[in-house]
């Protein structure tokens, strides 16, 4: 098999104003439940050192369950990006829904006095969410219609950084929840420009990232070396490029093709890796990276792409099917 894949584009249906991949699932979900998930708020340094004493909060997340009855269903847990949870986290618990998986969709911004971080990443330390998802994971593995050991961890942007590196060993000895782990990692247009202590150390369990290939915002090129290390480790994971395709393509609210986010920051031109003692530095200046570096530009793009929304719904369907054993 190869490193990564550049798929083809496949047809897509216009249904009114919005032109959606095809074909679109509308699924009616049996019951809509809100959790409580407990959690903390750390700065990245803390938690590269395993802090356990950060600043408490309760976030919260969204649980649809696509069937009536008793028995125990996989899930996926959704981890939105840097503009809160958006079209695309909806979307894609519609399609979930549809070939019987439970959704439970996470909110990491509006406990913590959030709405969104993209014209300032500070606001909120990156690897905070890869807490939430472990907290999430432990709520969601005792609900007793859920399996679990069929849940799945699904993340877009700064959430598919959290879905990434959620799969390092490392960090699950620290915080993971004990006896239980993700069955698998899909993580969408993922940022993987910082290089961790340890991070080839990765579960055995698959992981899958779907990129574009014409993504400025946070572009794939730092994703190839690293999927190819992990692949030389002997790990199960695979990356597929869309071309054509920008950050957040699978977002129907966007407009089709590239829109600038003049706002938004973008570490395109940043390479950054953890040092001892939990210090994040820039790789270029041997200094404690921060998002007032250089490299740290404003203005890339972001744009809906119905054809590669499409052949990334139809991929992810089919993992799952084969992964989580699904009827």
């Amino acid at each position: 098999m190869s490193i990564y894949l550049r798929v083809a584009m496949v047809g897509t249906v216009c249904l009114g104003f919005n032109c959606l991949c095809a074909p679109t699932s509308k699924a009616q979900v049996a019951r809509t439940e809100l959790h409580a998930i407990p959690t903390l708020t750390l700065s990245d340094r803390d938690f590269l050192t395993g802090e356990k004493n950060g600043t408490s909060v309760t976030i919260a997340g969204s649980l649809r369950i696509p069937s009536l009855g008793t028995d125990r269903l996989p899930a996926v847990i959704l981890v939105h990006g840097s503009g809160g949870v958006g079209g695309n986290v909806d979307r894609w618990s519609q399609e979930l829904n549809g070939i019987g998986l439970a959704t439970f969709a996470i909110d990491s911004f509006t406990a913590r006095g959030l709405q969104s971080t993209s014209a300032n990443q500070a606001l909120l330390g990156r690897l905070n969410m890869i807490l939430d998802s472990y907290r999430a994971l432990a709520v969601l593995s005792t609900h007793p219609r859920i399996d679990p050991a069929k849940i799945v961890l699904m993340g877009f942007s700064r959430g598919g950084q959290a879905t990434l590196y959620a799969s390092l060993n490392r960090f699950q000895r620290m915080y993971g929840p004990e006896g239980t782990t993700f069955a698998a990692y899909l993580p969408f247009y993922t940022p993987c420009f910082t290089t961790y202590i340890d991070d080839a150390d990765v579960s055995d369990k698959p992981i899958r990232l779907f990129h574009g290939a014409a993504n400025d915002y946070v572009p794939v090129e730092p994703c190839r070396p690293y999927v190819e290390r992990l692949r030389k480790a002997g790990k199960d994971v695979t990356l597929t490029e869309f071309p054509d395709a920008h950050h957040a393509f699978d977002n129907p609210v966007l407009k089709e093709g590239p829109q600038v986010a003049p706002q938004a920051q973008t570490t395109r031109r940043c390479s950054v890796k953890e040092e001892p003692a939990g210090t994040i530095i820039n790789a270029a200046t041997k200094q404690p990276f921060t998002m007032e570096d250089p490299c740290v530009e404003r203005g890339p793009h972001v744009g809906y792409n119905a054809a590669a929304t499409a052949a990334s719904t139809q991929a992810v369907k089919e993992f799952l099917r084969v992964t989580l054993k699904l009827n």
